[in-house]
């Protein structure tokens, strides 16, 4: 993975001194872009408090409206300092997107970036819309209240199933964009198809517009709850990408309900055949079907896109 260049509809600019000076002297809000704070993976606690600080002090927290979490000290170790964020909330009265944990497999293996319970920021900053989030191990959502939140991220290697159970216990109505990188057992990955019922169901989530559950082991399960999926006639968008969908899974789903008023359906990274291949562009006429990034079985085994 290499680090994103925008989030939340924003250029990111990497804190660093001097950088405000020239946002400045070309004539761009500060609050115009997604501010990237970080320190080095050997840094302690109070480091990140003083990046943290800095950042606030100089660019003015008022002016922050997204902010990217790099590294925050041993992130294989350590959860991030969300009490440090939460502690800062009053700095921060604009913040409407976060990213926790966007770093590189070189700073920092997917499966190895530790979390904590993210319930706890969320109440904090009863304003964000965006919230995204890099790794899983340790990952938690206790069920919370929000009546913000429009788009929810989790990118992993395996995803623990408490994490959907959370969500799904959760009341979160403006929510019309939720991915989730469901990942493999190896790595923790144990959400089953039993486990995602609730959101295929959409009760919990009426607004629903996109559903991504991508980078998944279980991706022709997931194809064939979808087919029959309450859910799926008020997406505009599936994204089953990054996983092990095979031609199970795209039977699955030509043969449920109708799709067609589907505006994309992303399957790339997939070990469908070139014949089943073909049936979806056919039979989806006015999709735009993602079907780029074909892949072929090892020794008999399939592969998701991103584990360790």
């Amino acid at each position: 993975m290499r680090h994103i260049t925008t989030f939340a509809g924003l250029p990111v600019v990497q804190f660093e001194p001097g950088v405000v000076d020239r946002l400045d002297a070309k004539g761009t809000p500060r609050s115009a872009v997604a501010w990237r704070i970080e320190t080095d993976y050997e840094a302690d606690e109070e480091a990140f408090r003083t990046v943290l600080d800095r950042c606030l002090d100089v660019v003015g927290g008022e002016s922050v409206q997204a902010l990217v979490v790099g590294q925050w000290g041993e992130a294989y170790d350590t959860p991030p300092p969300l009490h440090l964020l939460i502690a800062a909330r009053l700095r921060l009265p604009h913040l409407r997107a976060l990213f926790l944990g966007e770093m590189t497999s070189e700073e920092c293996e997917i499966s190895w970036i530790n979390h904590t319970d993210v319930a706890p920021l969320l109440a904090a900053f009863p304003g964000l819309e965006v919230l995204r989030i890099r790794g899983a191990d340790g990952l938690q959502l206790s069920p919370v209240r929000h009546m913000r939140l429009r788009e929810l991220a989790v990118e992993s290697g395996g995803l623990p199933a408490g994490v959907v159970r959370g969500i799904a216990d959760s009341h979160l109505p403006a929510l019309t964009d939720l991915e989730l990188w469901l990942g493999v057992s190896e790595y923790g990955g144990d959400v089953s198809v039993e486990d995602l019922a609730p959101v295929f169901s959409g009760t919990g989530v009426p607004r629903l517009r996109r559903l991504a559950l991508r980078n998944a082991e279980i991706a022709d399960q997931v194809a064939a709850a979808l087919a029959g999926a309450p859910v799926v006639p008020r997406l505009d968008t599936l994204d089953l990408s990054l996983g092990i969908l095979s031609d199970q899974g795209a039977e699955a789903l030509l043969l449920g309900q109708p799709l067609t008023h589907l505006r994309r359906l992303d399957l790339s990274h997939h070990f469908i055949s070139a014949e089943l291949a073909d049936r979806l562009r056919t039979e989806l006429p006015g999709v735009d079907v993602d079907l780029s990034d074909e892949q072929e079985e090892d020794d008999g085994e399939r592969y998701t896109a991103v584990s360790e």
